[in-house]
């Protein structure tokens, strides 16, 4: 085989491989043996038939394996002999020539293969980055406090008007239908209407269109006590009496919210709530301090290594590989994320074999098990047992796509500790307005 190399640029080369029939023939002439051991073809004995049948029954066949497999071994010798750093894979030369596919005959294929730079990354404590302080204010500390306060609040019977957090239970009727007594968050009318009930007091009455109301097609149809596929059939216009309203109010502080809050005797007075809200304004701004030095970091490593990628070829291949998925168009306007994910993928990878970072099994169920924690939490559901959580996660990991996620979720993690062990961290002093700017 004839192996020629165009470099076109820093990233980008041409393969040329020419087969001739001498190199490719003692491989046909085993798969065309095998093909014969194997072929039952009527009228001869198994294994038996001429030869002249089994060229003609699975000759072409035959040819196209043996090619294929002889191509594609050629490309990945060669990008390994020299030590190529492959972007995406290769592909078929827009100049590619037209081969004759018959037995005996040359064949010339061409393949565009780009590539990056060896990467030169280090890091030292001269790289300085700063790591926020966040400073509490007594705002912040009445924000945490009402929040808390509201979430173990409730709703009152009969408030006077209906605010934009709360409920009014309705009438609705029309001529031959009638709705009673059913429930509207304020919060969910959408529209004209909204400006209606938001204010509303026992005894107003007022006509709506529903549909405009209420856009949201699931929450229509449990309004009107209805089935979904039913909307269709309902005239919109309703005439609203206003039966009740719920107004939500806050919980005041007890020994009952304080155990609710933080649990069974941690709280005991006003003092110790104040000292629990700092604790908690303390933690959450660690988490969002370390939130941001993590992308800081991750910044800081792609500024640094200038990763070059060959944007036109990566164009090219994104959507070859998704073909029919997404036109030029479509590429052209994701392209600007996607290259940046993708230089992120190759500094990352750099910096896993420099580090000699390891992604376990264990890794992974554990980033999958804090997700589903998120994910029930999310529902109000703070307590869920361990072999719930676990199991849970073990079903999102059957998804392989899932799991990718979860690894390369665990090795950014991984990679981005190890550049913070080398590098100089410098606290910033800042408040939570200067912060939330950020």
């Amino acid at each position: 085989m004839n192996i020629e190399k165009n470099q076109i640029d820093e990233l980008n080369l041409q393969l040329s491989l020419t087969l001739s029939a001498d190199d490719y023939a003692p491989e046909m002439k085993k798969r065309l043996s095998d093909a014969r051991r194997r072929a039952e073809i009527k009228g001869f004995r198994k294994g038996m038939a001429p030869m002249s049948l089994i060229q003609k029954f699975y000759g072409e066949q035959c040819l196209y394996e043996t090619i294929n497999g002889q191509v594609g071994e050629a490309l990945s010798s060669f990008i390994e002999e020299n030590s190529l750093n492959v972007v995406g894979e290769p592909l078929t030369s827009e100049d590619q020539p037209e081969n004759e596919w018959k037995d005996g005959a040359d064949f010339t294929f061409k393949f565009d293969i780009a590539c990056t730079k060896p990467l030169e990354l280090s890091l030292s404590s001269e790289d300085v980055l700063p790591y926020y302080k966040i400073g509490i204010t007594d705002i912040a500390r009445q924000e945490m406090k009402d929040n808390m306060l509201r979430q173990m609040g409730s709703m009152q019977q009969e408030g006077e008007a209906a605010g934009e957090d709360d409920f009014v239970i309705a009438d609705l009727t029309q001529e031959g239908k009638t709705v009673e007594g059913t429930y509207i968050s304020v919060r969910n009318v959408d529209g004209d209407a909204h400006g209606l009930f938001l204010g509303a007091k026992v005894g107003d009455q007022f006509d709506i269109n529903v549909n405009e109301a209420f856009t949201n097609e699931t929450d229509r149809a449990s309004m009107l006590k209805v089935k979904k596929e039913e909307l269709g059939d309902i005239d919109p216009t309703f005439h609203v009496s206003i039966v009740n309203v719920k107004t939500f109010v806050s919980a005041t502080e007890s020994q009952e919210v304080y155990d609710a809050l933080f649990g069974p005797d941690t709280v005991h007075d006003s003092d110790e709530f104040a000292k629990a809200i700092d604790e908690r304004l303390e933690e959450n701004y660690r988490q969002e301090a370390e939130y941001r030095l993590s992308k800081d970091i991750k910044d800081y490593l792609l500024k640094k290594a200038a990763v070059e990628l060959p944007e036109a070829f990566l164009k090219r291949w994104i959507l070859h590989v998704n073909e029919g998925k997404y036109s030029a168009e479509d590429i052209d306007k994701e392209f600007p994320m996607f290259i940046e994910d993708f230089r992120w993928q190759v500094v990352r990878d750099h910096l896993v074999e420099k580090y000699s970072v390891k992604v376990e099994e264990k890794d992974i169920l554990d980033a999958a098990t804090g997700f589903a924690a998120y994910q029930y939490s999310m529902y109000g559901m703070g307590n869920v047992p361990e072999d719930m959580l676990k199991g849970y996660a073990a079903r999102l990991l059957e998804d392989q796509n899932q799991r990718r996620r979860f690894a390369d979720q665990v090795a950014d993690q991984k990679v981005i500790t190890a550049a913070r062990g080398e590098i100089s961290l410098e606290d910033k002093e800042v408040s939570v307005e200067e912060f939330r700017a950020l």
